[in-house]
């Protein structure tokens, strides 16, 4: 009789136990909690969806369930999806959302009972409206740079990888990014959801698109090529005009300074001449007549029909210059 009594009291207390767990339930931090008895959300004396925020608390076994809500910060990536610009032309961009639970209650009542995939499903659909009106309102330059055409600079721009501006106006691109953020908050709030950022992660063309591009590009560079070219060429004949004019001058100047160092060399020559012939007249004579005959017969293969009696064959006749007779 102890005996059964005892397995009673372990039965019973057994089972006081697992009702006693199953009494209980945590609500984790980043999440929020909302409890339905037989299939019925509770609600509070204000007939508010009942909200539990993080911690311990109590339910009814096997009667109460707890659905929990992630209000944290999420990230919905859409897949790349084809976009028309405004002048007409197919981007490929691809974009991400961050949102967050903003009303868990609203939230629950409008995604069939928290149901994230269908949360998700419709925010996609209202940011893709969204994106899509706000895309047609730029080109693609404006798109892809985050600048306005007013400050464009080339197409080679459209291939940069898209950054943030850094100066105090704000990108066209960011501002209508600001302003699909506004439109997607504004009709996700229906939904208990607040929208925190919209953000283009990648940027497509096209082939048909990016091969005019390129077609396009290669155009502008071969004429900027052209440009620099003749703008080379043009430098260099004038670099070429400059030399050769300084080669003139210079020539010219070389040519002017060596006439008159040989000028002055000649002068000096004559001078050292007139000085020797004054001091000794036969001497300088002697000398003289015999660098004529030197030149004139050194080669050996010279004829010259000359008298002999001639003044140029004086020292031929004489040692001391007279002529013959």
């Amino acid at each position: 009789m102890n005996k059964a009594l005892l397995n009673l009291l372990l039965i019973l207390l057994l089972v006081l136990g697992f009702v006693g767990y199953n009494s209980m339930y945590v609500v984790n931090e980043g999440t929020k909690g909302i409890v339905t008895r037989f299939g019925k959300v509770l609600r509070d004396t204000d007939e508010n969806l009942n909200i539990v925020n993080p911690g311990l608390h109590f339910k009814i076994p096997f009667v109460d369930h707890v659905k929990a809500l992630d209000v944290r910060i999420q990230t919905i990536s859409s897949s790349a999806d084809r976009f028309v610009t405004s002048e007409k032309k197919d981007v490929i961009i691809d974009s991400y959302v961050k949102w967050q639970i903003l009303e868990p209650a609203t939230y629950y009542l409008t995604t069939a009972g928290g149901n994230k995939m269908q949360a998700e499903e419709l925010l996609r659909r209202r940011i893709n409206n969204s994106l899509r009106s706000q895309i047609g309102r730029l080109t693609i330059h404006e798109i892809v740079s985050g600048q306005n055409n007013g400050n464009e600079k080339d197409d080679e721009s459209m291939f940069d990888s898209v950054a943030a501006d850094t100066g105090a106006s704000q990108s066209k691109r960011d501002e209508v990014m600001q302003n699909a953020l506004k439109d997607i908050g504004a009709s996700a709030k229906a939904l208990g959801i607040k929208i925190v950022d919209v953000r283009i992660k990648q940027i497509n063309l096209p082939p048909e698109v990016s091969n005019s591009i390129y077609q396009r590009m290669r155009a502008e560079r071969d004429a900027v090529a052209k440009l620099h070219r003749s703008q080379g060429r043009k430098d260099a004949e004038a670099i070429k005009a400059h030399a050769d004019r300084e080669v003139v001058v210079k020539i010219a100047e070389a040519e002017r300074e060596g006439r008159t160092i040989k000028g002055e060399g000649d002068a000096e020559a004559t001078r050292i001449y007139a000085r020797a012939y004054s001091q000794n007249r036969e001497l300088f004579e002697f000398i003289r007549s015999m660098d004529a005959y030197k030149a004139a017969i050194s080669s050996g293969d010279d004829v010259m029909v000359l008298k002999p009696e001639t003044e140029f064959f004086k020292f031929f006749n004489d040692a001391n210059g007279a002529k013959a007779q």
